[in-house]
């Protein structure tokens, strides 16, 4: 895949992109990002990319010429990818959408900034809009930088283990299992005895059980009821008696001290 990033402040993209998995996606040959500098297309000698709004207001909006030109220097390199155009009004990020976007050969970021950019770019150069979240920040580089995350991760090679990707949060429809590593105990705290025994039946069992629990407890908007298996159902059918169980115990000491090792 190529990533073609449009923005004002390509130096927010610098460390990033030479870190981490987006450093070994390229040593790979996964992705290919391109920066461009937006004031590298003004048209005027001080290279001026914004301007006041029409209409009055505070704040400043991206000019559509130097957007414009640096988006036809960039579809004349092939072919012409997919415009998205990062803003507030845009759809919500979701794994769904992430999935959808790495199944692109070409994806171009335009960073929005200040007040945003002139309407005629997002009504008749976008191909799409998307906001990562319902809160303003200065510009579209941050959620550029995490849009491109997310899809990178999903692309073929982009992972030393392609399975690393498939049992994660949101991939199956709702959250991830508690993960426990070495030492068995610390300060007290054992991992839980299952995930020890070698079974690994009995390990998977647990693992959607307890990944079913914290959906429910922690994004119930994410149960998706319709899709839940039978297996599915009998294992939420079992929280729910030892949640019954854990409230009517007199004392509670000994459900609690279970449930804590859950978590």
């Amino acid at each position: 895949m190529r990533i073609d990033v449009l923005t004002l402040f390509p130096e927010i993209f610098e460390s990033p992109l030479n870190a981490s998995l987006l450093r070994k996606a390229q040593e790979r040959g996964a992705v290919h990002f391109a920066i461009y500098n937006l004031r590298d297309y003004a048209v005027d000698r001080h290279r001026t990319t914004d301007d006041s709004p029409f209409g009055g207001g505070a704040g400043m909006v991206l000019k559509p010429e130097p957007i414009v030109r640096a988006l036809e220097a960039v579809q004349s390199q092939g072919e012409r990818g997919k415009v998205i155009l990062l803003c507030p009004q845009g759809r919500r990020l979701s794994q769904e959408i992430v999935q959808e976007l790495s199944s692109e050969s070409r994806l171009i970021l335009l960073c929005g900034h200040y007040e945003g950019v002139d309407e005629r770019i997002r009504l008749h150069y976008a191909d799409d809009e998307i906001s990562i979240g319902d809160y303003i920040l200065t510009g579209g580089e941050l959620p550029a930088l995490v849009l491109l995350d997310a899809v990178v991760r999903l692309l073929p090679g982009a992972l030393g283990n392609p399975g690393s990707t498939r049992d994660e949060s949101f991939c199956g429809g709702g959250l991830d299992y508690p993960q426990y590593t070495r030492p068995q105990e610390f300060e007290g705290r054992r991992v839980p005895d299952v995930l020890l025994s070698g079974d690994h039946r009995e390990i998977a069992r647990w693992r959607r059980k307890e990944a079913l629990r914290r959906t429910r407890d922690r994004r119930p908007d994410l149960l998706d009821l319709n899709v839940l298996t039978a297996e599915d159902r009998k294992l939420l059918d079992e929280i729910e008696r030892e949640d019954l169980l854990r409230t009517s115990a007199p004392d509670g000491h000994a459900l609690e001290s279970s449930a804590a090792q859950r978590k």
